[in-house]
């Protein structure tokens, strides 16, 4: 898969870059499906994972921005987990995770998932090498009992080239918009791709399955993997537009005769 994925990075760096206007076009219709596959999964009452992971800077956030921007929060649920606690460290490792699988009428997104046990905890040295062997022994097993419970399990790797990643971690630090996204942790990861690329090999090869595979993204133009992974999305689940009923905005009453009332609130300065 490493193979691969640079080679996809060097063609898609070949082409010509989306315009604007190309990318906002395609984005719209692909939202107006989102909407479709909503309504459906509510209908069906059906139960979606999706996990994104990738390296620091690798567009997990752009993805997940541009298949929640014009669905409800109510049935796209983006889980990010902070830090296990004291608590939660005592617990078994995937315990935390659990209570955030969807219920029937959900698509619960995880910004990072349970595989920081495969890559960042490994990399950093947050866990032992064998806490690591039993979390990818272990892995296909919990997916498999997930897919069994009626699951749809979607895992995306974002790929990201050594120059592109770099180019983006140097921006979070000039752009004042970005510099929240620009972590100590990200810092101290940044100098060990070698050691990230031997872990995210291991765990394909752990945790690649017939149930649960994972689909690598070139994320090296963050334009055409959004609209990439939102495309691969629908298509791995089926789903019909739900028949709405036509609607039509109601007559308004006629205003009240009624005298003009002090506006008891606070007006916000017009700076602009």
């Amino acid at each position: 898969m490493g193979g691969k994925s640079r080679g996809a990075g060097k063609a898609i760096a070949d082409r010509e870059p989306l315009s604007r206007k190309e990318y906002a076009k395609e984005l719209r219709k692909l939202h107006v499906e989102l909407v479709k596959l909503q309504d459906w999964v509510r209908h069906k009452e059906l139960k979606v994972c999706l996990v994104f992971e990738g390296r620091d800077g690798a567009g997990k956030g752009g993805v997940i921005k541009a298949i929640t921007e014009r669905v409800s929060p109510r049935t796209f649920r983006v889980v990010a987990l902070q830090a296990p606690t004291e608590r939660e460290r005592s617990q078994m490792y995937v315990q935390r995770y659990f209570r955030h699988f969807p219920s029937a009428k959900e698509i619960v997104i995880f910004d990072r998932s349970w595989y920081n046990r495969a890559g960042v905890e490994r990399v950093m040295g947050f866990c032992t090498k064998e806490e690591t062997r039993r979390f990818l022994e272990a892995v296909p097993g919990v997916e498999k009992a997930m897919v069994e419970s009626g699951i749809i399990l979607l895992k995306y790797w974002l790929e990201v080239s050594p120059e592109e990643q770099t180019r983006r971690l140097t921006d979070r630090i000039t752009d004042g918009r970005k510099t929240w996204k620009l972590t100590p942790m990200d810092l101290k990861s940044y100098s060990r791709w070698d050691d990230y690329t031997e872990a995210r090999d291991d765990m394909f090869a752990a945790s690649h399955t017939a149930w649960a595979p994972w689909h690598v993204v070139d994320s090296n133009d963050k334009e055409r993997a959004r609209l990439n992974v939102i495309h691969h999305m629908l298509s791995q689940i089926p789903y019909k537009a739900v028949k709405r009923k036509k609607v039509t905005l109601p007559k308004r009453k006629p205003p009240r005769k009624s005298r003009a009332r002090e506006l008891l609130a606070t007006p916000v300065p017009e700076a602009y």
